[in-house]
C-alpha cells in the first residue's frame, strides 16, 4: 500500500472514532496503518527516512485534529489553526521518537516505549501551560458509558492503554501475516477479541449492579441562551439577575435545593470591594429570603484593582505604571447563610484566559491574548479546589467552571475536599451549532464515572444536562433554547479508587518510558 494512503487512513480512522458522531471501535485499528508505514520506512533503503516519516505522520494527525476540532475556528481562526497544527506536530514527534528507539531495540520494547510515551504525551497535555487534552484517546468512549464503568479505577488513561494494546496486537498480527501467512492470524485475532470483550463485559456487569446510595436532591440548571458576541457583555448584571429569577420561577418547587446559572453569566465585571453592596446581589438575596431552601450557584466575572506593587503576581494585569488588577472567572454560591462562597477558575483556556509561558514568549511575540468579548486579560487562579456547601449542610457541590471539566484528576480534587456532586457551569456558545458543545457535554459523563458523582450542568446556550453517577444523561435542555431544567439526583460520599490514586497509569508509564529510553540509547542501532 502506498505510504500516503497509510497516513491518510490512520487520520481518517482516528477522526471517525470520535464522539459524538463516531464509532470508537475503530480506534483499536486506527494506528495500525501508521505503524505499518513506519515499519516499511525503517526497513527500506531509501534516504531521508525521518523526514519522510515526519511528513506522512503529520498529514495523518492534521486530518484527525482538523476533522474533530475544526469547530474552534468559530471563536478564533488563528487559535484554531495553532491548536490543530501544533498538536499534530507534537503527535508527530511521538512517532519520530518511537522510530528512533525502534532502530536500536527489539520490536516489543519499541512498542512498549511507544505506548508509555504516548501516555506521557497525554499527561503533558493535562499539566503544561499549552494544555489541550481534548483528543486524549480515553475521551473517545464518552458516548458509551456502559463500556467504561472501570474508569472509576483507571480514569481515561485506562482507555488510552486499552486502545494502544489493541493496535499493538493488530500490528503484530500484520507482521506475523507477512512472515507466515494466514495461519499466523488465529492467535492475534483471538487475543484482540478477548482484549475488546473482557473490559466491556466487566463494565456491563458493573453498570447493571451499580446502586445509587445517598441523599436525593432536587436541582435546577438555568439556560439563559445569551449570545456572547452581541448580548452577554452589553447587558447589565441587574438585568441578568432579573432574567435568571424569571426562569427560576417557571419550575421552582418547595424542594428545589440547588440552582445553577452558567459561567460568567454576570459578565459586567464586578469590583470585589463593591460586590457586597451590588444591586443584583440584593435581588438574588431577596429571592432566597422568599425561598430559604434555595442555594444559588452562579458564574460571575470579578475584578480587583489595586495600586500596591506587592500584590502583583504573574497573573496580574497592568493598567498603567502605578495601577494593576486581577481578573477572575469565578463561581459563587448565595444561600440563607450570611457568607458568600467563592471559587476562582483555575484550569484556563490557552490564549483566551492565560498567556502561556509569558515570561519567555511575551518579549518575542507581544500580547496575543484572544478577545472573546469582555476584558482581554490573564485570569487569576487559586491553588486548592473549593467545595460549596448548601445551607442545610447536606449537599456539597464542586463548582467546576467550563474547561475544568475536561481534566479528570483535577476534578478529583473537589471530591477529595468533600464534594458529593459535580456542578458544571459553562458557556459553550462560542462554537455555534458544532461538535464543540456536544463533545464538551459528552466528556462530563467521564467525570461522573471516574468519581461516581452525579453531574448537574448549566450551559449558557446549552446543552444543560443532569447526568447520573453511571454516566447516563437523564435530562437535557436543547442547544439554543432558553429555559430551566429540573431533576432529582442522588449524592455520593464514597471515594473511588481513581479519586484516591489519580493518573497512576501515567506516572507508571513515565518511569517505564524513561527506563526504556536510557537503556536503548546506550545500544547501537539494530539497522
Amino acid at each position: 500500500m502506498q505510504k500516503p494512503i497509510l497516513a491518510i487512513s490512520s487520520g481518517l480512522l482516528l477522526a471517525l472514532s470520535w464522539p459524538t458522531y463516531g464509532m470508537p471501535l475503530l480506534l483499536f485499528v486506527a494506528f495500525i496503518p501508521l505503524l505499518v508505514l513506519e515499519h516499511q520506512l525503517r526497513h527500506s533503503a531509501s534516504k531521508g527516512k525521518r523526514l519522510k516519516l515526519m511528513g506522512y505522520a503529520y498529514i495523518g494527525f492534521v486530518i484527525w485534529n482538523f476533522i474533530t476540532t475544526n469547530w474552534l475556528r468559530f471563536a478564533d481562526v488563528f487559535g484554531a489553526s495553532f491548536a490543530i497544527l501544533v498538536n499534530s506536530l507534537l503527535m508527530t514527534f511521538v512517532i519520530l521518537l518511537y522510530h528512533t528507539i525502534a532502530k536500536r531495540s527489539s520490536q516489543n520494547k519499541a512498542l512498549l516505549f511507544l505506548v508509555t510515551l504516548w501516555i506521557c504525551f497525554e499527561k503533558l497535555h493535562l499539566g503544561w501551560e499549552f494544555s489541550w487534552p481534548w483528543l486524549n484517546l480515553g475521551n473517545a468512549f464518552s458516548e458509551h458509558p456502559t463500556w467504561i464503568q472501570w474508569y472509576e479505577y483507571t480514569g481515561t488513561f485506562g482507555g488510552t492503554l486499552w486502545v494502544w494494546l489493541g493496535n499493538i496486537i493488530g500490528f503484530k498480527a500484520y507482521l506475523a501475516f507477512k512472515e507466515k501467512g494466514r495461519i499466523a492470524l488465529k492467535k492475534p485475532l483471538i487475543g484482540l477479541g478477548v482484549l475488546l470483550l473482557s473490559p466491556i463485559t466487566i463494565s456491563l456487569v458493573r453498570y447493571h449492579t451499580f446502586s445509587h446510595e445517598g441523599t436525593q436532591v432536587e436541582v435546577m440548571a438555568l439556560q439563559p441562551n445569551i449570545d456572547p458576541y452581541s448580548e452577554k457583555y452589553h447587558t447589565s448584571n441587574d438585568s441578568i439577575a432579573q432574567m435568571l429569577l424569571r426562569l427560576t420561577d417557571q419550575t421552582i418547587t418547595d424542594n428545589t435545593t440547588l440552582i445553577l446559572a452558567p459561567e460568567t453569566v454576570f459578565a459586567d465585571n464586578v469590583r470585589l470591594k463593591q460586590f457586597p453592596n451590588a444591586r443584583f446581589k440584593s435581588f438574588m438575596e431577596g429571592y432566597i429570603k422568599r425561598h430559604p431552601q434555595v442555594n444559588f450557584l452562579t458564574g460571575i466575572s470579578f475584578i480587583d484593582v489595586f495600586g500596591n506593587p506587592k500584590k502583583v503576581r504573574s497573573e496580574t494585569n497592568q493598567l498603567r505604571d502605578d495601577l494593576w488588577y486581577d481578573d477572575y472567572n469565578s463561581a459563587i454560591m448565595l444561600n440563607a447563610s450570611d457568607s458568600v462562597q467563592f471559587y476562582n477558575k483555575s484550569k484556563l483556556v490557552v490564549g483566551i484566559e492565560n498567556f502561556p509561558y509569558q515570561e519567555i514568549l511575551k518579549p518575542l511575540i507581544g500580547d496575543v491574548m484572544i478577545d472573546l468579548g469582555g476584558t482581554v486579560a490573564m485570569k487569576t487562579t487559586q491553588k486548592e479546589r473549593s467545595v460549596f456547601t448548601t445551607s442545610d449542610g447536606t449537599t456539597k457541590a464542586a463548582p467546576i467552571i467550563c474547561y475544568e471539566s475536561v481534566y479528570g484528576e483535577f476534578v478529583t480534587g473537589y471530591v477529595r475536599n468533600g464534594a458529593n456532586l459535580l456542578a458544571i457551569i459553562t458557556n459553550d456558545a462560542w462554537w455555534g451549532e458544532t461538535q464543540g458543545h456536544k463533545q464538551h457535554l459528552s466528556y462530563a459523563r467521564l467525570r461522573a464515572i471516574e468519581t461516581r458523582r452525579p453531574v448537574v450542568r448549566s450551559a449558557n446556550t446549552g446543552i444543560s444536562a443532569i447526568i447520573n453517577a453511571k454516566g447516563d444523561i437523564m435530562e437535557t435542555l436543547a442547544y439554543n433554547t432558553q429555559g430551566a431544567l429540573t431533576g432529582t439526583i442522588t449524592t455520593n460520599e464514597t471515594q473511588t479508587f481513581y479519586t484516591k490514586a489519580g493518573d497512576f497509569i501515567a506516572r507508571i508509564s513515565l518511569f517505564v518510558m524513561i527506563g526504556l529510553f536510557l537503556i536503548t540509547m546506550f545500544r547501537r542501532p539494530r539497522i
